[in-house]
């Protein structure tokens, strides 16, 4: 555990082990004054690791990084998973008016929680939260997995795809209301396991914002200048041919950052597959490791 944790994390639950055996511990925070419940995974020692916070795309969780925090906590960083509002443990609210601003605001709330030192992940949409909200807040690096892209680097948006997109959307409006067996021949780096977990995770009942989405799809704007200096990780996946996917290389280079590709990777495989997720991990790793972070 870095010098930096807060005193609401000390302390903490049973050891449990990690995915590399070593033992670690379960704690949480929450930011009662916006409703936030973040997870957080703990080295059994403490470190002087930079803490990680991990912010999860549409419609996901804290329960998406899972793998991460194991894999991160039994080798000495402690994690921290970020519940948007609505989303998971987090308190509900009216979804249908929240917007890509409110998103951004928890993220700022939990990164003044941890300190500017904090190494921030982001994945989907999380990835883009992360680059708005480190213009707000001193942060250690930033490491985006298939994120999406800020204005200056979409094409403009449909007044049709815009019109498209309901108030309120589930997994039904991402294709995942179909059947597992072909949701793994489209994600090959999924097992039939990875599909089910994710698609009941993914809930039944809509529950994402359709006003952040569209937000996004206009185009959120990122002020490169403000971002100066920090370390950044960008990691595209290849077996989507999505706008996001294949513009990763793009973002690195106009963010000055490390582009890493993983061609055999879904969007989700990044983060969630029980066999592709270390690949990832590992080059989240060595990056970490080569900033002494």
């Amino acid at each position: 555990m870095s010098d930096n944790t807060p005193d609401s994390l000390r302390g903490g639950r049973p050891h449990q082990v990690g995915s590399n055996g070593r033992p670690i511990r379960k704690d949480e925070i929450e930011i009662a004054e916006r409703g936030l419940y973040v997870e957080s995974w703990m080295p059994e020692r403490r470190s002087r690791r930079r803490p990680l916070l991990f912010v999860h795309g549409e419609l996901t969780g804290s329960w998406v990084w899972e793998r991460y925090l194991s894999y991160f906590a039994s080798r000495g960083w402690e994690g921290h998973a970020l519940n948007l509002r609505n989303h998971y443990w987090s308190q509900t609210t009216d979804i249908a008016t929240t917007d890509f601003e409110a998103y951004v605001e928890d993220v700022v709330s939990v990164m003044e929680r941890l300190g500017p030192n904090t190494v921030t992940v982001g994945h989907g949409m999380g990835g883009l939260l992360v680059l708005k909200a480190a213009e707000r807040h001193p942060i250690g690096a930033i490491v985006l997995l298939d994120s999406e892209l800020p204005r200056d680097l979409r094409a403009p948006a449909r007044p049709h795809e815009l019109r498209e997109i309901p108030d309120v959307y589930g997994r039904d409006h991402i294709g995942w209301e179909t059947l597992p067996e072909k949701l793994q021949r489209e994600n090959r780096d999924l097992t039939i396991d990875d599909v089910v977990r994710l698609q009941h995770l993914f809930g039944q009942k809509p529950h994402e914002s359709g006003l952040a989405k569209r937000e996004i799809l206009e185009g959120v704007g990122i002020d490169r200048a403000r971002l100066a200096g920090v370390p950044i990780l960008v990691v595209g996946a290849g077996l989507d041919g999505t706008a996001s996917a294949t513009g990763a290389a793009r973002l690195a280079d106009w963010l000055g950052g490390t582009y890493e590709p993983f061609g055999a990777h879904s969007h989700y495989g990044l983060v969630i597959g029980e066999q592709s997720f270390q690949q990832v991990a590992d080059g989240v790793r060595a990056f970490l490791e080569s900033h002494r972070l």
